[in-house]
């Protein structure tokens, strides 16, 4: 159970460094907005499934790591592309 204390508190605890301010947060109730995970499924020809295994064995990563990175990297690069 997390205690009590006002967001000056907290603030001036967390900026003295002096206490462990996560006492004060509910980590069983916590959230990352955006970053909530969603499952998805997809259907890929064999030897796809056979190529993500064989990178992601060779890096020592699962399929799904393989996948999420190479996603995420694309993502990244297509954002950054239209920012500029």
């Amino acid at each position: 159970m997390s205690k009590m204390i006002k967001s000056e508190e907290l603030d001036k605890l967390f900026d003295d460094g002096e206490e462990n301010v996560l006492q004060y947060f509910d980590l069983d109730n916590v959230r990352r907005p955006g970053l909530e995970q969603q499952k998805v499924s997809i259907s890929l020809p064999s030897w796809m499934i056979d190529s993500l295994d064989e990178e992601a064995k060779r890096i020592g990563v699962t399929r799904q790591a393989i996948i999420k990175t190479w996603l995420d990297e694309k993502l990244v690069d297509k954002q950054m592309a239209s920012s500029v």
